[in-house]
């Protein structure tokens, strides 16, 4: 705040106040004017306020030598433009008494109610903070302007408002206070109000920073689009031509404008992406709005059908609205002169929350109130404050507290908490299992669900700023290959596939140990009647640096089990029996090796016939590959029989786990449904479906192949039965 010359009223100010609208100052008409929503008696309201604030900032200036209430109703008209109701209009012209005059909070509420003192006190708690950046702000003053903002949203709305004209007036101030003042407006303000969604404030103030922290570089930039290129100018309005006409043609009434990018967009984008001015500026930009959400999809397929749409680059924010309420359909087109076109559709009503934000929900309150249903950006930015309010009461210390706001006002990063409170830093997008893995590698090996703010969700949930997280673990769970397909941090990543190869190394020892010793039995020896010299000679010999890696090569299929048997078996010198060998291996094959399906990282499952549990099977010993198991009556089993030594029986374990791939041949009637009809029926037996492929088609019928997962035969059998009972089913056979 500028310094402040004490005061003493010169008269009561409990006195009523009546003013005469004719002796009004400029700015307080032009307050006025703007704030002509407002009926003829909340404006009478509005006149006293401003006597009220005149009388007690008498002999007050701010740094540019104009009198101090000037600034309070330029706050006022800031939100008269946002169409904020008279209270808060009311509470802005007043809002710096309480704290540099006489006025007192009793003051205010005599003269205007109880809700604009407590709007005028908040404001006046949040004008004590003092930002330095980032990392120095004041954290339990964070935890008060939350706490401010849960009580009523239209105190932060004050400050900013405060800020925005603090910052139109900067050049007052000398340079020192212009780089503190704009740095934190850019790393503090501005973000705040992104995150309530008031785009249009959120614009000036990080123009106006901009402008403030680097001049030279805000001059070179705007420069630059001013001088934009004719050609340019031409093509923005040919596009616009081009789109306007298609969409006069399906009768759809619209606003098309086109955006002009600011020179701190531009600035961050060169700066976060590497790309030139010229490769900034070469994206044409529109906005289109319409009356209805249907008239939103309408215009969206009218303009694919004008110019080509980018696949990959479409959004729909209607259909998902971004955590501040923000509500459209973005898409990017190829433009006819070699540029992206960026296009954007929303109703007059999103247009609105897109603008203001959570101030919508006080604007033209006469008409439709903005703030109807879960997702409109009052209600989105309660719930986020009143969830940080929550969470802080866990947090256990203001530093915490001040974590956990920052996550969302800079959003690459996302701050969650742990049942003791603790916060935890993780990359956007991150999941469960990121977060498990962020507490502590055991507990991210060993887990099983999670709890999100009390509710049991799956570990590959998305994790959103604020949430409390609990990880629920198992000691008996390990990590599953499917985790790295949806992980993002580093730590889990490198967690998960160290633990992974870890586990399948065990079992591979495991089942090489098995193996050896059942062919060693058979020639009357073991492991532990295996020579200590000896076994060093051979692992020497073999370049393995531990018994437990020749197992698992053993188990992978690089080393047969019966000639390893039948070396550690023989004496150096010594000659067995022909056939030895053989007999060791025959002997070895005697008993199955059975299957419960977590040994994965050992077998795997042919896919030329896709066994599952309940079928009968064989196992091949494969190099590099361990064994590889097939169902019995495989095609493939013939060739197999020309390498009997590399035959392994083996079977299912009474309880197995796991899904199983298997595929489906089947013949359907070639007519519209048919293919949705054979899918639900697959999910109606609880199958999962990974793939469907056309393999014949005509105009009558329809050859599909359904890849798909189950739990064994029976449940294979159950899928077959309730697909074989449509009628649009001609055919089912396993493949």
């Amino acid at each position: 705040m500028d310094p402040m010359t004490s005061f003493e009223p010169a008269c009561s100010l409990s006195e009523p106040l009546v003013v005469d609208a004719t002796a009004l100052p400029d700015d307080m008409l032009e307050l006025e004017r703007v704030a002509g929503y407002l009926d003829e008696s909340q404006r009478a309201l509005l006149r006293r306020a401003w006597a009220m604030g005149a009388t007690a900032h008498a002999g007050q200036v701010r740094s540019s030598g104009e009198p101090y209430i000037t600034h309070p109703v330029a706050v006022a008209r800031v939100l008269a433009e946002q169409g904020l109701d008279v209270e808060t209009l009311l509470a802005a012209i007043l809002h710096d008494t309480i704290e540099d005059t006489a006025l007192t909070r009793d003051d205010i509420t005599a003269a205007f109610g109880p809700t604009v003192a407590e709007l005028v006190d908040g404001v006046t708690k949040l004008d004590k903070l003092q930002f330095r950046d980032r990392q120095e702000a004041n954290a339990e003053s964070f935890r008060k302007m939350l706490l401010a903002m849960s009580r009523d949203l239209r105190v932060i709305l004050i400050k900013l408002a405060d800020r925005l004209h603090n910052m139109r007036t900067l050049g007052a101030k000398d340079p020192r206070s212009r780089q503190r003042i704009a740095r934190e407006t850019l790393e503090i303000y501005a973000p705040i109000a992104q995150r309530l969604g008031m785009n249009l404030i959120k614009a000036e103030l990080q123009d106006l920073g901009f402008r403030a922290l680097y001049p030279r570089r805000h001059a070179v930039l705007e420069k630059r689009i001013r001088a934009e290129p004719v050609v340019r100018r031409e093509a923005l309005v040919q596009i616009e031509a081009n789109l306007a006409q298609r969409l006069a043609k399906e009768k759809l009434k619209h606003r098309l404008i086109s955006r002009v990018k600011s020179p701190w967009s531009i600035y961050t984008k060169m700066r976060a992406e590497g790309k030139s001015f010229a490769q900034v500026m070469d994206v044409f930009g529109y906005r289109i709005v319409l009356r209805t959400v249907a008239d939103c999809y309408h215009a969206l397929g009218v303009v694919h059908a004008t110019y080509k749409p980018l696949d990959s680059r479409f959004r729909d924010f209607i259909a998902i609205p971004k955590a501040n309420g923000y509500q459209s359909l973005h898409t990017v087109l190829f433009g006819p002169y070699g540029s992206p076109i960026e296009v954007q559709l929303r109703t007059e009503e999103m247009d609105l929350i897109a603008e203001k934000g959570i101030a919508a929900h006080w604007a033209y309150k006469e008409g439709k109130d903005a703030s109807d249903g879960p997702n409109s950006a009052q209600s989105r930015a309660y719930n986020w404050i009143s969830g940080l309010v929550e969470s802080q009461h866990d947090a256990g210390s203001s530093l915490e507290f001040l974590e956990n706001v920052k996550v969302d006002l800079f959003p690459d990063e996302v701050y969650l908490f742990s049942p003791k409170g603790d916060i935890l830093s993780l990359p956007r997008n991150s999941t469960a299992v990121d977060f498990a893995y962020a507490v502590h590698t055991d507990v991210g090996n060993q887990a099983v669900a999670a709890r999100v703010d009390g509710r049991l969700v799956p570990l590959r949930t998305r994790l959103a700023n604020g949430e409390r997280v609990e990880i629920i673990t198992a000691k008996s769970s390990t990590p599953k290959p499917q985790w790295l397909e949806f992980v993002v941090s580093g730590k889990a990543r490198t967690a998960i596939r160290q633990q992974l190869k870890q586990i399948g190394h065990e079992d591979a020892v495991q089942l090489g140990h098995r193996m050896l010793d059942r062919a060693l039995e058979a020639l009357g020896s073991s492991l532990e009647r295996v020579p200590a010299a000896r076994m060093d000679d051979y692992l020497q010999e073999g370049k393995y640096p531990r018994l437990e890696a020749l197992l698992a090569d053993i188990a992978l299929g690089n080393k047969m089990p019966s000639k390893v048997a039948y070396i550690l078996a023989s004496e150096p010198g010594e000659q067995r029996e022909p056939g030895a060998a053989k007999r060791a291996h025959t002997a070895m094959t005697q008993e199955k090796i059975l299957i419960t399906g977590a040994e994965r990282g050992v077998f795997s499952f042919a896919n030329c016939c896709m066994p599952v549990p309940g079928d009968e099977i064989m196992g091949y010993h494969t190099a590099g590959k361990g064994i590889v198991v097939h169902r019995l009556d495989c095609p493939n089993v013939a060739e197999y029989r020309k390498s009997p030594d590399r035959w392994v029986p083996i079977g299912w374990d009474r309880t197995v786990t796991g899904d199983f791939s298997a595929a489906l041949r089947i013949e359907v009637d070639n007519r519209p449904g048919a293919l949705a009809q054979v899918a639900a029926a697959i999910a109606d037996a609880q199958s999962n479906i990974d793939r469907v492929e056309y393999l014949d088609r005509d105009t009558n019928i329809a050859i599909l192949r359904f890849s798909i997962e189950v739990r064994d035969r029976r449940h294979l059998a159950d899928v077959i039965r309730k697909v074989r009972r449509l009628s649009v089913v001609l055919g089912v056979q396993r493949i």
